[in-house]
């Protein structure tokens, strides 16, 4: 079977030209784990950039990557009609069976509907519901022309894969046939377990983007209720700041102070050892987004066997159901999430003992890979019927 996934390559989100290979998003950089490891499948990796970018012609003995160099009038403000002349003449090189447009951010979905080919799309975030978080008139805008043309993909393709039931619920009544596929985790978070280290307070981790619709502020204004109830623990955050941003301006004053006292600080972008290593030494997790199709970072805390505490909205249900350790309070129920982890401190701290099992038998990259597979040729098995 011959697949074309249609992808975005970072290195063109974040100017990064000069950087030998690919770079990919984490939930598609886990299901390539998982794809290059099966025999009976060819998968053509086609994204497009704004300027030349060198890489390898092969990724895996499986895995055939291509770049399409596309003018910057092709994109978005043209409904990336550029990014879809590029891949259609590319694919017809190729000659997939299938293809799978990566989620409806950007080019990927609109491309793979109007390949010519048999395909299907992935929604990793829904524009529609994002566009309540913009924060500015060009946020707002690109949220509009999104949403729009995610509308316009969900109606003509084949068939949408969701990774959760929020996301299933979303997009059920626009898309002709849908398959709830969860995100992959990469391979790493499969490694053994790491002894977790001793502390002489409790580490609590919040990892993302710090963003309005992610709370992080909230989440500062929280823990300092706690601290000033006399608990010993620090919060460490890590992910990226967008300092020009009215959020992150805010989230860096809450931080200066709650800096100062001492519990809380935050460590930056950091690579997939560092993540690691600091999963390793912290004793839960709190992430506590407004809005959520899957959240892939509450599984990989889960897949160590970290305590998680977390508020009941979107995917996040669907990884939290049934999982030692996994704890969900009712969406903006900062009391309870309070006494929860108050109850939790004062008792010790406990781990979850079971919860990197769970998270191995519903998220292992062999297993969703396999997943997209069959449902693949399902869909090739109707368009021939």
């Amino acid at each position: 079977m011959r697949i074309a996934l249609v992808t975005t390559d970072d290195r063109d989100e974040r100017g990064l030209y000069d950087e030998p290979n690919p770079i990919f998003g984490t939930a598609i950089r886990a299901l390539l784990d998982g794809l290059e490891r099966l025999q009976d499948c060819e998968i053509h990796l086609v994204c497009c950039a704004r300027k030349p970018l060198a890489s390898p012609e092969k990724l895996a003995e499986n895995l055939y990557y291509h770049s399409l160099l596309v003018p910057q009038m092709g994109w978005l403000r043209t409904g990336y009609l550029g990014c879809i002349r590029a891949v259609r003449w590319k694919l017809r090189e190729i000659g997939p069976d299938l293809v799978h447009g990566q989620g409806t951010e950007r080019y990927c979905a609109m491309s793979a509907v109007h390949s010519g080919y048999p395909n299907v799309v992935t929604i990793h975030g829904n524009m529609a519901r994002m566009s309540r978080f913009a924060t500015n008139w060009r946020e707002k805008m690109v949220f509009w022309l999104a949403a729009r043309l995610e509308k316009h993909a969900l109606r003509r393709t084949d068939g949408v894969f969701c990774n959760s039931i929020y996301t299933e619920s979303v997009v059920n009544s626009q898309a002709r046939r849908t398959w709830r596929v969860p995100n992959a985790l990469r391979l790493l978070f499969f490694s053994p377990l790491q002894t977790r280290l001793a502390s002489l307070k409790p580490v609590i981790l919040n990892i993302g983007t710090v963003a309005a619709h992610k709370q992080q502020v909230e989440i500062l204004r929280w823990a300092k209720e706690l601290h000033d109830q006399g608990l010993g623990f620090e919060l460490r955050f890590m992910g990226p700041i967008d300092e020009a941003s009215d959020y992150g301006r805010l989230f860096e004053k809450e931080l200066a102070a709650a800096r100062v006292r001492g519990y809380a600080s935050h460590l930056g972008v950091q690579g997939a050892d560092e993540l690691l290593r600091q999963l390793a030494q912290a004793s839960a997790l709190v992430h506590c987004s407004m809005e959520e199709s899957f959240g892939l970072v509450v599984a990989e805390a889960l897949s160590r066997n970290l305590k998680f505490f977390g508020m009941n909205t979107g995917g996040v249900a669907d990884i939290a159901l049934e999982v030692d350790g996994a704890e969900l309070v009712d969406f903006d129920d900062w009391y309870e999430l309070n006494h929860r982890v108050r109850r939790w401190i004062e008792g010790g701290c406990p781990q979850p003992r079971h919860a990197a099992s769970a998270m191995r038998e519903r998220y292992h990259p062999d297993l969703v890979a396999r997943l997209h597979l069959e449902i693949y040729g399902e869909v090739l098995a109707g368009a021939d019927a």
